[in-house]
């Protein structure tokens, strides 16, 4: 939930979610448009390739962020 919202800064298309540790409605919706704007299926499960691309999308965002 917490990396999802830090790419949803990115990706306004995503929607922020509340970080509650419970995987329900809003998370699977929240999931399921992060995997339509990086072309998986849209399941809104986090399966291995999900989970595999909102770490290297994370890390990406966050990098951004670093001053340099």
């Amino acid at each position: 939930q917490t990396q999802l919202n830090r790419i949803a800064q990115n990706y306004p298309a995503i929607p922020v979610i509340t970080v509650d540790g419970i995987y329900g409605e809003r998370t699977a919706n929240s999931v399921r448009a992060f995997q339509r704007i990086f072309n998986l299926p849209q399941t809104g499960i986090t399966d291995y390739a999900t989970w595999y691309e909102i770490s290297e999308i994370y890390v990406g965002v966050s990098r951004i962020a670093e001053p340099g």
